[in-house]
C-alpha cells in the first residue's frame, strides 16, 4: 500500500450507503460500514459518531439529522444514485477517481496477490487466467481479478464522472 493511500481519508458509512461502501472499497478507500453492526440499536447514530471520532474516520450518511449532529465529522450524501454519490466525494476532494482493487468489497480487508493454488481451486475463476492479475481476501477467502466486471466498473468511473 502506498504512503499516499495510508494518509488518505478513511470512511465509515451508514446503512443507507451499502453500494457506495463497495465502490469506495473497489477504489481502494478504507471504508467500514454500519451494516457490520448489530441491527436495532436505538443509539446507533451516536455509536457511529463515536466510532468515526475514535477511528479518525469521516462519517458518510444520507440522514440529514445525523449529519447536522456530526458537524465537520460527517458528510451528508445528497443523492440516492451511487455515481452521483461518488461524484460528490470527488467534488469535495475527499477521493480521487480510480480503480485500485486493493480492498475486499465485502469486508474491507486489504487484498494480497493470489497464489496459483488459490486461483486453481476457486470454481468461479476464469479458465484461461494467463495475463490476468489476481488478488485474494484472507478473511472472506474471495478471489478478485480485473476481468469484465472490473472493466465495466472502471468504465463507469471514467465516463460517468467529471474529472477529479
Amino acid at each position: 500500500m502506498s504512503d499516499e493511500m495510508r494518509r488518505e481519508t478513511r470512511f465509515i458509512a451508514d446503512r443507507m450507503l451499502g453500494t457506495l461502501t463497495r465502490y469506495l472499497r473497489f477504489m481502494g478507500y478504507d471504508t467500514t460500514s454500519a451494516n457490520g453492526l448489530a441491527e436495532g440499536n436505538p443509539r446507533e447514530d451516536t455509536l457511529l459518531l463515536d466510532m468515526a471520532e475514535q477511528q479518525h474516520r469521516l462519517l458518510l450518511t444520507r440522514d440529514a439529522e445525523l449529519a447536522r449532529r456530526g458537524k465537520e465529522q460527517v458528510v451528508y450524501v445528497r443523492s440516492e444514485e451511487v455515481m452521483e454519490q461518488v461524484q460528490q466525494l470527488i467534488d469535495y476532494q475527499l477521493i480521487k477517481r480510480r480503480l485500485a482493487m486493493s480492498r475486499c468489497s465485502l469486508c474491507n480487508t486489504v487484498l494480497r496477490e493470489a497464489n496459483t493454488c488459490e486461483i486453481q481451486h476457486t470454481d468461479y475463476a476464469p479458465k484461461d487466467w494467463r495475463n490476468l492479475s489476481f488478488f485474494w481476501c484472507e478473511h472472506c477467502k474471495k478471489l478478485y481479478w480485473n476481468g469484465s466486471h472490473g472493466k465495466q466498473l472502471e468504465e463507469r468511473l471514467g465516463t460517468a464522472l467529471k474529472n477529479g
